[in-house]
């Protein structure tokens, strides 16, 4: 109960990263958010062992992450603090991407949870549904990393901390509205 609550609060407190390191950077030292930050990817991967074989990227994201902060600390720039989202969007695209090459697809594996036997038109959409989901972290990652080299930090943490996320709940509003639509017609 305790490592699930823990794993939780994590895995929040990442999701609001740049409104963390904004927060840190404006009213602390920058060699306090880099502990704290280090801390959390640290616990992170601690915690989540044993979801290493569901979600593969969770390893090289964290392990990179960490590389940055750490990066950032020795040049004393918060470049590295700033391209966590980029390496969160990069690291997405490499796992999508290659889930498209290899099979099955990333949302192909989402949707057998809950309908195991998919036809082919199913399968055809999941294809498509993954491509777009890599195409989102192309743009997304490309705007993370605009931000992150050269605009304010209060611009980077406002995209990356509330309109990144504002456009990943669209896609997902809009591809499960579609989802509803091509299931009516499949006659599911």
């Amino acid at each position: 109960m305790l490592k699930a609550v823990l794993t939780t609060l994590i895995m929040i407190c990442l999701a609001c990263y740049p409104i963390i390191v904004y927060v840190g950077l404006t009213r602390f030292n920058s060699q306090i958010i880099t502990v704290l930050l280090l801390f959390l990817l640290g616990l992170r991967l601690w915690l989540s062992r044993a979801l290493f074989d569901k979600m593969p990227w969770l390893k090289p994201a964290t392990f990179l992450a960490a590389i940055t902060i750490l990066i950032s600390k020795v040049m004393d720039s918060d470049l590295g603090l700033r391209l966590y989202p980029v390496i969160i969007n990069l690291v997405m695209l490499v796992v999508f991407a290659y889930s498209l090459y290899k099979g099955p697809s990333i949302i192909e594996t989402f949707a057998r949870i809950t309908e195991p036997s998919l036809d082919e038109n199913a399968l055809i959409y999941t294809k498509k549904v993954t491509l777009v989901w890599c195409l989102f972290f192309v743009l997304n990652g490309g705007i993370a990393l605009y931000t992150s080299i050269f605009s304010s930090l209060e611009t980077w943490a406002f995209y990356n901390g509330f309109i990144a996320y504002l456009a990943m709940g669209t896609l997902f509003a809009i591809e499960w509205l579609v989802r509803q639509k091509v299931k009516r017609n499949a006659g599911v």
